[in-house]
């Protein structure tokens, strides 16, 4: 269960951001006794402060339950966000108004772009983060959100009442029960449990029930979802030691700096809140066959290792790289944990050995010789839910009105938690106004795909995202998530404010702009060699060349191009990011066309919906083998596309399915006369023609 200190203390925050002071509620206050909200949230790690910020941005009351409220926006591993993948997520959550990356932006010590080497569709923005003030500026953001209450409180089970009959479930959640027996009554409530469902801490052979180092696990709430009928699995992860600044030596290691300019995350921000001059850097150092060694020697000491409980693929701890990749030497990043701390992250060193074989291990690495242990790394070994329990809405399937997001899906990464998240919240809140649910396909973003991969495929181990599991990578681009997403999140949620829309409205019309103006100025490939001796222009082209070709040179930029033709592209190249977006824009026109029409086809199969209802274990009207029936019925794949992403279900019982969903749609049409159905079944009938 979560722990809690006061149960029945409140944290309303204010309805106006400019009210900071709380109002604290003893047991015996006026604090309500039966309280009703829109959406409850329950846990309040990255994914639960995104949900409950993003239903509270969408409209709906909402209350965030926290083990302790002075843990919101704890680091509870790296100190870092963003990454290869990661990075294109915060940019996703930023778009929709989220949280994670306007405080980055505020509270980061180091920032960096990774991957500069390879295009821009795949820059991995990353920031090296102070734990406290991250801590501070989310705690400040959260406690100041028109709409969201705050509560410390242990949930140790879910009110349940009778299913909506228009809707799938075998009964409806309507609030949840706190540890001293008290109710909270709601409309839709949000689990991001993290690593508490049955959370178990080791530490060599020790093993101590806890979600985190000083927290309590959540038992009850783990019980309640295993009788509901939820297929549940079992994951770890774990976070290596803690190590005093002042004891490393890092004059004999390579030294990393910073950015100039940094990148901030957010898209209404236009810098970061310190200069690159002053952050701090990192420093790289490597293991050598002594650890290994020492790790080798005393694998009869560490149980977390030879647990058959699957572990992150790739954030794996040294035992296990040591195992999987024997005599290889492995890096080890130094990573500053903040402005005014002492302690320093050694990245790539998550270690579950005894404490004291952790410190002989540190110690043998170059430039730790005479470092100081001041916490030793443990293991997490936790429960999740089999993600194909939930729709791409994040609602689970056997609860209505239950949503899910964060590690309970079987993610790993504060990013992947914080994408779930608020998905989950705007979800959660259009549910208790009866709207269409806000989904994301994994042609508009790479929050679709994380969910896409989560409902259809499932996992069984720590999911982490990547650019490589993205198909439209060229499109789905850090730089122009806004465009994919703010205006539908203005639009279709309602949780993107005023401000972020006008600033994507400009953007988007500042871009369309230069990119038109760009293609009416043309000149030959001399005058233009003239006008730009930088650039490797052949002279040998007859046809002229517009402005627009010569920014996909790699050698010019829009700054160059203002020089050599001031008017009427000097004002394009005064807003940094709308220079560095038309560059980009530019560099991958002609690519981007062919891909669109890739897009257009994956869109005509997610449009082929199937009935939410269909009971694939009796279906008569479709021949379907035991297997498919049995993976469908698990997975209840929403649209044609999704059906056929999962593993197991062949192309022919893909055939099947678009005869069935064409057959059930001409009686559709013949009842209603649809001209809307006709169309679709034209769509049907070309699908039917592809190679699938």
């Amino acid at each position: 269960m979560f722990s809690f200190r006061g149960c029945g203390r409140w944290i309303a925050t204010s309805l106006t951001k400019q009210q900071l002071p709380l109002a604290r509620f003893s047991d015996d206050s006026a604090a309500p006794r039966t309280p009703h909200f829109d959406v409850v949230v329950i846990g309040g790690g990255h994914a639960g402060t995104e949900a409950a910020a993003a239903a509270a941005r969408c409209g709906s009351r909402t209350l965030l339950l926290t083990h302790r409220v002075d843990t919101i926006g704890q680091m509870s591993c790296n100190p870092s966000f963003g990454g290869i993948g990661k990075g294109h997520l915060m940019r996703e959550v930023d778009a929709l108004d989220g949280l994670c990356s306007r405080i980055c932006d505020q509270s980061g010590v180091h920032y960096k772009v990774l991957n500069r080497r390879k295009g821009p569709a795949v820059w991995g923005l990353r920031a090296q983060i102070d734990r406290k003030l991250y801590k501070e500026n989310m705690q400040k953001e959260i406690l100041n959100t028109p709409l969201l209450t705050v509560q410390e409180g242990a949930v140790e089970d879910l009110v349940l009442t009778e299913p909506e009959p228009e809707h799938t479930g075998n009964c409806r959640v309507s609030g949840v029960v706190l540890a001293n027996g008290s109710k909270v009554f709601a409309d839709s409530v949000i689990l991001t449990t993290g690593t508490f469902l049955r959370g178990v801490i080791v530490i060599g052979l020790e093993m101590h029930p806890a979600g985190r180092l000083g927290d309590q696990p959540s038992i009850g709430l783990a019980q309640t979802l295993e009788k509901l009928g939820f297929v549940v699995g079992r994951l770890k992860t774990g976070t290596p030691p803690r190590i005093a600044k002042a004891s490393i030596n890092f004059s004999i290691l390579n030294k990393q700096t910073p950015d100039n300019p940094s990148m901030p995350f957010s898209f209404i921000n236009e810098t970061v809140w310190i200069k690159p001059e002053d952050q701090l850097p990192c420093y790289l150092t490597h293991t050598n066959p002594r650890v290994d060694e020492i790790i080798l020697e005393n694998l009869h000491l560490n149980s977390h290792v030879k647990e058959t409980t699957k572990g992150p693929r790739y954030c794996p701890s040294i035992e296990s790289k040591v195992l999987r990749f024997p005599n290889r030497l492995h890096h080890v990043w130094l990573e500053p944990e903040g402005m005014d701390s002492d302690l320093v992250y050694p990245q790539g060193l998550s270690v579950t050995l005894p404490a004291e074989l952790q410190e002989k291990m540190i110690t043998c690495i170059r430039g730790l010789e005479k470092a100081k242990m001041i916490e030793p790394g443990y293991g997490v070994q936790y429960d999740y839910l089999d993600p194909r329990q939930i729709s791409p809405s994040l609602e689970t399937q056997l609860v209505q009105r239950l949503f899910f997001a964060g590690q309970i899906n079987g993610t790993t990464g504060y990013e992947e938690a914080a994408a779930q998240g608020v998905i989950a919240g705007i979800n959660a809140s259009l549910r208790v106004r009866r709207k269409p649910p806000f989904i994301v396909s994994r042609t508009e973003g790479y929050i679709g795909v994380l969910i896409d991969d989560l409902t259809t495929l499932g996992t069984n181990e720590p999911y982490r995202m990547f650019t490589s599991r993205a198909e439209f990578r060229l499109s789905l681009r850090p730089d122009n998530a806004d465009s994919r997403l703010t205006f539908r999140g203005y639009k279709e949620a309602g949780c993107v404010s005023q401000q972020r829309h006008e600033r994507a409205s400009w953007m988007k019309s500042s871009l369309e702009e230069g990119i038109s103006m760009l293609k009416s100025i043309e000149f030959s490939s001399s005058k233009w060699k003239k006008l730009i001796p930088e650039a490797s222009i052949s002279m040998s082209r007859s046809e002229p060349l517009s402005a627009l070709d010569v920014l996909k040179y790699e050698e010019v930029d829009m700054e160059l191009l203002a020089k050599a033709i001031p008017e009427p592209l000097k004002k394009y190249s005064k807003c940094r990011e709308l220079a560095e977006r038309l560059k980009i824009e530019a560099t991958y026109e002609s690519v981007l066309f062919h891909q669109q029409e890739e897009i257009k086809n994956i869109q005509r199969d997610e449009a082929l919906q199937l009935p939410k209802d269909l009971d694939y274990l009796t279906l008569r009207d479709v021949s379907l083998s035991s297997e498919v029936r049995e993976k469908l019925h698990f997975s209840r794949p929403q649209t044609i596309g999704a059906a056929s992403r999962i593993p197991g279900v062949t192309p022919a019982a893909i055939i099947n399915l678009l005869r069935f969903v064409k057959s059930a749609q001409q009686r559709h049409a013949a009842v209603n006369e649809s001209p809307r159905t006709d169309q679709r079944l034209c769509n049907t009938d070309q699908l039917e023609e592809r190679q699938l």
